[in-house]
């Protein structure tokens, strides 16, 4: 019988997850796993099978535990519009892992591409009950998405965001 394991699995999943999200899949190596995350490499051998192992371990619980509950917040606001505007601020880190996964690794890696898809038909719904037109809501949470990134890089995306939003809710398209 082998031993008991040494570390909190959810935790050594959150820790990673926000490491990924900080430094994307390929910024990260299995050295920096294991010493960022304390475990032992054979550990996280045992555990996840491998880097893209935990990675995607990372990637599931970071669209359940960070990403649903935007989207949730979203579908369920009494003012949509504010919650698209909650979106778009730069000082929030819900995103950042899927933004990533979305650029990163969805073009290699068909399992990644699932997860995403999926999560962004969710965003796509979340999004339309904002607007007036469910035609938009692609294009629209593309440009999330993209004002984002571009914030990331250091860009003026939350006020081309708010902009944007305003002239939307304006123009009642």
């Amino acid at each position: 019988m082998g031993r008991p394991r040494a570390f909190d699995e959810t935790e050594v999943i959150r820790a990673a997850a926000e490491l990924f999200a900080s430094r994307a899949y390929d910024g990260v190596s299995v050295d920096d796993l294991v010493t960022t995350l304390g475990v032992h490499r054979n550990s996280l051998y045992k555990v996840f099978g491998s880097k893209r192992g935990l990675y995607l371990a990372a990637l599931r619980w970071y669209l359940a535990e960070r990403v649903s509950p935007v989207l949730a917040e979203l579908r369920t606001t009494a003012d949509p519009a504010a919650g698209l505007q909650a979106l778009l601020t730069s000082d929030r880190d819900d995103l950042d892992l899927l933004i990533l996964a979305v650029v990163e690794r969805a073009p290699a890696d068909q399992e990644v591409a699932d997860l995403v898809a999926g999560v962004l038909r969710e965003v796509d719904a979340a999004v339309a009950r904002a607007l007036p037109a469910e035609a938009i809501a692609p294009a629209l949470t593309a440009t999330i998405l993209g004002l984002r990134l571009r914030a990331r890089a250091g860009g003026t995306a939350p006020d081309a965001g708010t902009v944007l939003l305003h002239h939307i809710q304006s123009s009642g398209t």
